[in-house]
């Protein structure tokens, strides 16, 4: 097999606050193969925007290594950094927070060009060229975010990140301020995108709906870590880790009656504080199926029948 495009290895994000030390991402291990859509999913506050950061190095790591193309990127800086986030680039969650209300689509779309020494002239020729793959007339150039609709400032993130050709691109939240329509006019974009030019995605998502339809494989995150991966239908059928199954079982579903007569496992207490992590397993405070080994010991990830890893001890 050939060596991943993304590598991270006992990846590691605290931030010091006034009340103490935020382990926002706790031991984050994965792997993210050329061409694939690695789904990232989980609660609010798990960690999965502050692992995308940590990629692109707008957040610094505390331990661990990020390896892109086989590449640390933790030394990395000036040149170096800038040769680095042409191939990684990220798509953010708020289409109206994350354009710069004063610069018209065309120089939002131009930017990174013009940093990378782009001429004039091939610059106006890519950003033709982007607006008419994200499905926007090239009148938009000149006019600014305001004028837009969420779903068509997205297609201008979109344009942004593609502008230039990344291998890998972060994308955080990408439809959650959308439309339900909306949302999927982007998703067949983003798969459309990655059909005609082989471009990775981290697709980090609380919508489990989005994420079964987009992604390859998926990963599960608890408490900035890793409670299993493994392919899509894998996670989606056979899930392993307690935490997935409740994960999946809490996720709406359109069928009313089917809705009524499914088993759900209804977790217990509240999610623990990042500032104060359980002992032994993260999820053991909730764990329907906790044991005292559970409280003692963390339990590594660790491939089982399915093929899928997960980290728990009675998988």
């Amino acid at each position: 097999m050939s060596a991943p495009l993304l590598s991270l290895t006992d990846v590691q994000v605290s931030f010091n606050t006034a009340a103490g030390t935020v382990r926002a991402v706790n031991g984050v291990s994965l792997d993210l193969a050329a061409g694939e859509t690695l789904g990232l999913v989980g609660e609010s506050g798990c960690g999965k925007s502050t692992l995308g950061k940590a990629i692109l190095k707008l957040v610094p790591v505390s331990g661990g290594a990020i390896r892109i193309d086989g590449v640390d990127i933790a030394p990395l800086s000036g040149a170096e950094l800038g040769a680095l986030r042409r191939k990684v680039q990220m798509i953010f969650q708020d289409p109206y927070g994350a354009l710069n209300p004063r610069s018209t689509v065309g120089r939002t779309i131009a930017q990174p060009m013009m940093i990378a020494g782009w001429k004039k002239d091939a610059i106006t020729a890519r950003v033709d060229t982007l607006l008419g793959w994200v499905g926007l007339p090239q009148d938009a150039r000149q006019r600014y975010p305001h004028e837009f609709s969420g779903g068509q400032r997205q297609r201008i993130g979109i344009a942004r990140a593609l502008a230039l050709s990344p291998r890998l691109i972060v994308c955080d939240e990408p439809v959650s301020a959308l439309d339900v329509s909306v949302r999927a006019q982007v998703i067949n974009l983003l798969e459309d995108l990655k059909a005609e030019f082989g471009v990775s995605y981290l697709f980090i998502s609380h919508d489990l709906s989005v994420v079964e339809h987009i992604a390859d494989r998926v990963a599960v995150m608890y408490l900035g870590t890793i409670a299993e991966v493994g392919g899509r239908d894998q996670i989606w059928h056979t899930p392993q880790h307690p935490y997935t199954k409740a994960l999946l079982e809490a996720a709406p579903i359109a069928d009313p009656k089917a809705a009524r007569a499914r088993q759900r496992t209804v977790l217990s207490g509240e999610l623990p504080s990042p500032l104060e992590p359980p002992t032994g397993c993260p999820f053991h405070s909730r764990c329907p199926i906790a044991q005292d080994r559970c409280r003692k010991e963390k339990p590594l990830l660790r491939t089982v029948a399915n093929g899928a890893q997960a980290a728990c001890h009675f998988v």
